[in-house]
């Protein structure tokens, strides 16, 4: 754990720095840059481990392995930050796991809190490079979302003030039915939060399991 966070430490000490001409001279193909000084076996495995997980027809895993080129902005050994390239503004920015998995649901906690924990890093690079104040971060989950690529990912989009970019944006909100919706749908939610019993019969803590009274 503590190699982890020296790891994660390196990697803001050494980003890659973002140029304001992106012709493509520029055009860089995605590759490690470990941290060196802090290298360790267990930071060796874990490569090893994402490399294997890489899918052979994912383009995202051909980027991490270096066979597409990519716009790349920032990398460190847990994930690697490109440019979209069907950017819905300018500085679009697509922050994608070294290891593949196929949605957000399906990613491991610490995948997230790793791509995550460089969101405030990489937003307020991406945000003065493009002259904008705001951005949203936004993931598709699923093909009824949006999603296209099957591989976890995370959007940076920079926003300007009446930029339109979201028609969602000028609709009109539907006030939630407080008498019987809402607490309809918490207990539902609430329910499927509630762990399995093969999980609690698997967990050696006797505590692990919520009272279901």
């Amino acid at each position: 754990m503590e190699a982890r966070r020296l790891a994660i430490l390196c990697s803001h000490l050494r980003p890659i720095g973002l140029s304001p001409d992106y012709s493509s001279s520029h055009r860089l193909r995605v590759s490690g840059l470990p941290c060196t000084s802090f290298s360790s076996d267990r930071e060796n495995r874990l490569r090893d481990t994402q490399k294997e997980k890489l899918q052979d027809d994912c383009i995202f895993c051909k980027i991490v392995r270096g066979e597409s080129p990519a716009f790349k902005l920032f990398e460190d050994d847990f994930c690697v930050c490109i440019l979209d390239t069907n950017p819905l503004s300018h500085g679009h920015s697509l922050i994608i796991p070294k290891s593949h998995f196929p949605s957000l649901d399906a990613t491991p906690p610490s995948v997230v809190a790793a791509m995550c924990s460089k969101v405030p890093f990489l937003s307020n690079a991406i945000k003065k490079a493009t002259g904008c104040d705001s951005f949203n971060l936004l993931v598709n989950n699923g093909r009824a979302a949006g999603q296209v690529i099957f591989h976890t990912h995370i959007h940076i989009i920079p926003r300007k003030a009446y930029d339109c970019l979201w028609t969602s944006e000028s609709l009109k909100r539907r006030p939630l039915d407080l008498d019987g919706e809402a607490s309809q749908l918490v207990a539902r939610v609430q329910e499927q939060l509630l762990p399995s019993e093969d999980i609690c019969h698997d967990s050696k803590n006797p505590d692990f399991c919520p009272s279901k009274d």
